[in-house]
C-alpha cells in the first residue's frame, strides 16, 4: 500500500558548516554570500526563506527581516531561493569573489507542493502535532497570571498593480508625475507601488488572566497619509490591540473572519500536514512542517510552522491565505511570526508581520497593499496590576502627537528601510496634487454622507434624506448639518429643516450636546423636533438603519401623525462596562388619521374621547457590556462590541401625569440581550432577545408595535413578512436568531465552491398580548364622527417567520427566502417572499 505525500524539494534548511580536507595542513577557501530576500510586489522582507547553492548541501534560512549570510566551501554556479507561496528563483554566483551580496525579489504564487511517494503508515507529522496540541496550555502566553511589554507598530498602505489603462487616466497621470520623482519602492527587479499611508506608534500593552483584562496605553503616534490626519480615532486603531494573532487559540480573527489555526484542537479535520525536515532556527532544533487546507475554499491557512523538538512549542509561523479562500476582494493574506521563550515554558510572539493584498476590482482600477508590522520587547510576566488599572482597555496619551524631532529614531525597534523613508516623502508629495484633494473630498462625501464647509466648520447633509415624496407631504425637501470637531471639542450642534409642498408645513430638528468628560465618558444634551412620523415606523423603531429610514419617507403614509419631541439627557460611564443614561422627554401626538381614545375608560361609552395627547416621562437606560471596547472619534464614542460576553441593555420609562400638560402616568420596561459567538467549524451565530412589559393603561400608539417590512429589501432588525402596524402588544418577548454557515456547505460542492457563496439560516419569533384594559381604551369614533381604526394583537400562538439565505452573490448581493409560519390567515399578508439586500462583505 502506498500513500501520496507532497514535498517541496528545493526548500533547503541546513545550517552552514565548514569541511576540512582529510589531508593534514590542506584547507579550502571559505566563501561568504549575503543578501536580502524581499517580496517583488510589496518590497517587504521574506523571513524563513530557504537559501542554498544549487547541487550542494550548503544552505541557510533568512531571519525575520529577510537577511541571510551563507558561509561555505562548497561553491557552485548558482544560488537558489525558495519559500512557501512564492516562485523559486535562481541567480548566478561569481566564483572569483570570496564575498558577495546577492539580493532576491520573489513573485508570489499559489503553486502546490509537489507529489512524491512514501510507504504506508501514519503521517509522521501527526505524532508531532498531537504533542503540540497536548502542550498548548503550557506554551500559550494567555495562561500567564499577567504579562506586559513595550510594542512598536508600523502600518503602510500602498497602491499597486498599476495597469496601463489605469495610468492613462488624467487624474492618475498627475499623481504619477509626482511619483516619478522618487525611486521605485519595491526593489531593483520588483514592481513599483505608490504609498498613500504610513503610520508608527509606540505603546505599552498589558494582560491579566484572572479576571481576564487587557489594556493598551498608546504613548506616541506618527501618521502620514492621503486624506488622513493624525486624529484620535486613527491613533487608537494603529496600536498593538488590533494586531493580536495568537495561533495557540483555535480561531484567529483576520479581516473580521474566523480562520482555523493550524494547531487548533480540530487540526486533523481541516489540514493536511507534511514533515519536511529538522532544522536549526534561532538557537533551537525544530521540526519543519508544511500544511495546507483540505479544501482551498475554507477559512484556513497554508504555510509552514517550525516546532521546537524538545518542548513542542511554536518557534516560527508562516501562514498564508490565497485568493481561492472564501473571502472577497483579497488576493492573499500573509502572517509571519517569530516567538521567544519567556520563563520556563511560555513562548511569546516577539515579531509579527501581516500583509493584506487587496485585488483590483476591474481592469481599469489599481490594487492595494496593507502591511502591518509589530515588534514587542521588554516583556515582564506574572506581575499583575490591580484590576482597576485595566478599566479602560484603550488609552491614548494626551500628548500623543508631541515629541522631539529625533524621538522616533530612538524608540523604533528597527530603523526605517530606504523604501519607508521614501514613502514618507512620496505621501507628502502626492497630497499636494490638486486632483487628489478633489478625489479625497468626493470620497469623504460618499462615505460619510456629509459635505464639510471648512470656513464655518460645519458638515452639511446627510444627502440620503435630501428629497422624498409621499402622499401627505408631496415633495419633501430637507437640508441639515452638524458641527465638526474643528468647531469645538466640547460642543456639538446639529439640526435640519424640511418642507412639504403638499401639506405646506415646516418640520425641523435641532440639538445641542456637551461633552463634560472623555474619561469617564460623560455627555449631556437637549433637543427639540417636530416632524411627520407613522405608527410602527418611527425613527426610534427603525434605529440606525439609515437606508430603510429614508425609504419609509416615500409613498403612502398609513396612520401618519405629527410628533413634537423635547428632551434633555445625561449619559455617563460609571465604571468599565456600565453606562447609565438619565433623561426627561416630552412628546405631543397629532394624528393625521381617524383615532380617538376614552379619557375615562371606567365610564364605558359615556366616556369623553380625545384624539391628541401629550406625555412627559423620565427615562433611564442601563447598558452593561462586560468586555465591551470603545474607541473615541473626536466628539463621539464608538463601540467595537463585546468579545466573549453578551451586551445587556435595560430601559425604564416613567410617565409623569400633569407635568407639562401630560395626560398619562405610566411605566414601561424592556430588557435587550444580544451576542455573537463562534460555533466551531459550523460558523457563527447571532441572537437578539427583547422582553418588554407595559403594566399601564395607555392608547395603542404608546404600546409596543413590532417593526414590519413591506419593502422588497431584507431588513435585519424587522419582521420581514409582517405588515406595517400588524400587531400591537403591551407585554412581549421577541427573538431574532441568525446562523452564518459561511462556506461550510457550499465549499464542499464542486460546481459551486468557486462562487464563494455563503449559506445562512434565521428565525424570528414574537410572543405578545394586550390586556383588556388597553383594548377597551379605544373609542368607536373620533371627534369628526369617523370610525376609529383599530389594531390587532397576537393570540396564544407566537408570530414566527423562518428563512434561509445565500450571501455573497457577485460579492455584494444577499438573497433571502422567507416563510411566514403563523397568522397566515390575516388579510393582505404574504406567506412567502424572496427579498434582497446589498452588503459589502469581506
Amino acid at each position: 500500500m502506498i500513500r501520496r505525500l507532497r514535498f517541496f524539494p528545493i526548500h533547503c534548511t541546513l545550517v552552514c558548516f565548514v569541511l576540512f580536507w582529510s589531508l593534514k595542513g590542506v584547507s579550502q577557501t571559505t566563501y561568504t554570500i549575503s543578501g536580502r530576500i524581499t517580496d517583488a510586489q510589496t518590497g517587504d522582507p521574506i523571513p524563513f526563506a530557504g537559501v542554498a547553492i544549487k547541487g550542494k548541501t550548503a544552505g541557510v534560512t533568512t531571519n525575520f527581516e529577510g537577511f541571510y549570510t551563507l558561509k561555505t566551501t562548497q561553491i557552485g554556479d548558482s544560488l537558489m531561493v525558495s519559500s512557501m507561496s512564492y516562485r523559486p528563483k535562481t541567480k548566478a554566483i561569481r566564483k572569483d569573489s570570496i564575498s558577495q551580496v546577492i539580493n532576491f525579489q520573489l513573485e508570489s504564487s499559489e503553486i502546490k507542493l509537489q507529489e512524491v511517494k512514501v510507504y504506508a503508515g501514519e503521517n509522521p507529522a501527526y505524532n508531532i502535532l498531537r504533542k503540540v496540541i497536548k502542550q498548548k496550555p503550557a506554551h500559550n502566553p494567555n495562561r500567564l497570571t499577567a504579562y506586559e511589554y513595550e510594542s512598536y507598530n508600523k502600518i503602510e498602505v500602498d497602491v499597486d498593480n498599476l495597469s496601463q489603462r489605469f495610468k492613462k487616466r488624467k487624474a492618475i497621470r498627475k499623481i504619477t508625475e509626482a511619483v516619478d520623482k522618487f525611486e521605485k519602492i519595491a526593489g531593483e527587479d520588483g514592481r513599483p507601488v505608490i504609498p498613500i499611508y504610513l503610520s508608527e506608534s509606540i505603546s505599552n500593552y498589558y494582560f491579566r488572566e484572572i479576571p481576564r483584562k487587557k489594556k493598551e496605553q498608546i504613548l506616541k503616534t506618527k501618521i502620514s497619509g492621503i486624506a488622513v490626519t493624525d486624529g484620535s480615532l486613527i491613533s487608537q486603531l494603529i496600536g498593538s490591540s488590533f494586531q493580536q494573532y495568537n495561533f495557540y487559540q483555535n480561531w484567529l480573527s483576520v479581516v473580521e473572519k474566523d480562520f482555523h489555526s493550524p494547531i487548533a484542537d480540530g487540526w486533523k479535520s481541516t489540514y493536511e500536514y507534511y514533515l519536511i525536515d529538522t532544522t536549526f532556527v534561532g538557537g533551537y532544533w525544530c521540526y519543519q512542517i508544511d500544511y495546507e487546507p483540505k479544501r482551498a475554499q475554507d477559512l484556513a491557512f497554508n504555510g509552514t510552522i517550525w516546532i521546537d523538538t524538545l518542548s513542542h512549542a511554536l518557534v516560527q509561523v508562516d501562514a498564508s491565505v490565497g485568493k481561492r479562500a472564501n473571502i472577497n476582494f483579497i488576493e492573499r493574506i500573509k502572517i509571519q511570526q517569530e516567538y521567544e521563550q519567556i520563563g520556563d515554558s511560555t513562548w511569546m510572539p516577539i515579531k509579527s508581520r501581516m500583509l493584506i493584498d487587496v485585488a483590483e476590482l476591474t481592469d481599469s482600477t489599481a490594487g492595494m497593499l496593507v502591511k502591518f508590522y509589530t515588534s514587542n520587547r521588554n516583556v515582564t510576566v506574572n506581575k499583575p496590576r490591580p484590576p482597576k488599572f485595566y478599566d479602560y482597555p484603550l488609552e491614548l496619551s494626551e500628548d500623543y502627537k508631541e515629541y522631539p524631532e529625533d524621538y522616533w529614531d530612538k524608540v523604533r525597534h528597527e530603523p526605517l528601510t530606504a523604501g519607508e523613508k521614501t514613502a514618507y516623502q512620496l505621501i507628502d508629495s502626492v497630497k499636494q496634487v490638486p486632483v487628489v484633494r478633489t478625489y479625497v473630498e468626493v470620497l469623504n462625501m460618499a462615505v460619510n454622507g456629509y459635505k464639510r464647509i471648512p470656513k464655518v466648520n460645519i458638515d452639511v447633509g446627510p444627502f440620503l434624506y435630501l428629497y422624498s415624496n409621499n402622499v401627505v407631504e408631496g415633495n419633501r425637501i430637507r437640508i441639515g448639518g452638524k458641527t465638526n470637531p474643528d468647531f469645538s471639542r466640547k460642543w456639538i450642534l446639529s439640526g435640519h429643516a424640511a418642507y412639504g409642498t403638499l401639506d405646506q408645513k415646516w418640520k425641523y430638528n435641532f440639538s445641542v450636546d456637551y461633552i463634560f468628560s472623555r474619561k469617564p465618558w460623560t455627555i449631556g444634551g437637549i433637543s427639540h423636533s417636530y416632524d411627520l412620523e407613522r405608527i410602527g415606523l418611527s425613527s426610534e423603531a427603525i434605529g440606525n438603519n439609515a437606508l430603510f429610514g429614508a425609504m419609509t419617507r416615500w409613498g403612502s403614509y398609513r396612520r401618519g401623525y405629527f410628533e413634537g419631541v423635547s428632551s434633555a439627557y445625561v449619559k455617563r460611564e460609571l465604571f468599565r462596562g456600565l453606562t447609565q443614561t438619565v433623561g426627561l422627554r416630552h412628546r405631543s401626538f397629532e394624528p393625521m388619521y381617524a383615532f380617538a381614545y376614552r379619557t375615562t375608560p371606567g365610564m364605558g361609552d359615556r366616556s369623553p374621547t380625545q384624539s391628541n395627547y401629550q406625555n412627559s416621562e423620565l427615562f433611564f437606560e442601563t447598558r452593561w457590556g462586560k468586555d465591551e471596547v470603545f474607541i473615541y472619534n473626536e466628539n463621539e464614542r464608538l463601540t467595537l462590541g463585546t468579545q466573549r460576553w453578551p451586551l445587556v441593555v435595560f430601559r425604564y420609562q416613567m410617565g409623569l401625569r400633569n407635568l407639562m400638560n401630560s395626560d398619562f402616568s405610566y411605566h414601561r420596561l424592556s430588557l435587550n440581550v444580544k451576542q455573537s459567538f463562534r460555533v466551531g467549524i459550523w460558523g457563527r451565530s447571532n441572537y437578539n432577545v427583547t422582553l418588554g412589559y407595559i403594566p399601564s393603561t395607555l392608547p395603542y400608539p404608546m404600546l409596543y408595535t413590532p417593526l414590519g417590512n413591506e419593502s422588497l429589501f431584507y431588513v435585519e432588525n424587522a419582521f420581514n413578512l409582517m405588515n406595517y402596524f400588524e400587531f400591537v402588544s403591551d407585554k412581549y418577548v421577541q427573538l431574532r436568531y441568525e446562523h452564518n454557515f459561511e462556506g461550510l456547505l457550499f465549499n464542499r460542492i464542486p460546481a459551486i465552491k468557486r462562487l464563494k457563496w455563503r449559506f445562512l439560516a434565521n428565525a424570528k419569533v414574537l410572543y405578545g398580548s394586550v390586556r383588556p384594559a388597553n383594548m377597551n381604551l379605544l373609542a368607536p369614533t373620533d371627534a369628526q364622527g369617523r370610525p376609529v381604526l383599530g389594531f390587532s394583537t397576537l393570540g396564544k400562538e407566537p408570530y414566527v417567520e423562518v428563512g434561509y439565505a445565500i450571501d455573497n452573490i457577485f460579492k455584494v448581493l444577499r438573497v433571502d427566502a422567507i416563510h411566514r409560519l403563523t397568522y397566515r390567515q390575516n388579510p393582505g399578508i404574504t406567506p412567502f417572499a424572496v427579498k434582497f439586500s446589498f452588503w459589502f462583505n469581506i
